[in-house]
């Protein structure tokens, strides 16, 4: 599953971020998406946000629990993006502890172009669908 997967972002978990059961808190999950997926397009797409004129933002997220994370976990954020339609972009994550494969987390992550000025959805820019077909299919390669 892990294979299926061309970016990671590693981060470890806080004692902040863990709830009365010494466990991560189900909200701080999306937070660590957040990071991997802004990660995502700078490191792997080596993108600059206002070069491509590009801005996104959530429009559904689908989350599925396997385990639980806990404090001084090391934890890899896997991201892909596998679907583009005209304005919106399909990204699947899994969550996985440092060293093993099997998902803490797993989620599908809807996000849509969107016009800071206007706050209306917009096409998807040419120049970022580009670097995610280059990327995904391997033609450009993560820092």
């Amino acid at each position: 599953m892990v294979n299926d997967f061309r970016f990671s972002h590693r981060l470890k978990v806080r004692y902040s971020e863990i709830d009365g059961q010494k466990i991560v808190f189900n909200a701080h999950y999306m937070t660590y998406i957040d990071v991997a997926v802004t990660e995502y397009f700078h490191e792997g797409l080596k993108l600059d946000f206002e070069e491509a004129d590009f801005d996104f933002v959530l429009a559904k997220s689908t989350l599925e629990f396997k385990k639980s994370a806990e404090l001084n976990d090391w934890l890899n954020i896997w991201c892909k993006i596998s679907k583009v339609g005209n304005t919106s972009m399909t990204m699947n994550c899994m969550i996985t502890r440092d060293g093993e494969t099997d998902p803490i987390l797993l989620a599908e992550i809807i996000y849509v172009s969107y016009d800071a000025n206007t706050k209306t959805t917009r096409p998807v820019p040419a120049l970022v669908r580009n670097r995610i077909e280059e990327f995904e299919n391997g033609l450009l390669t993560p820092e």
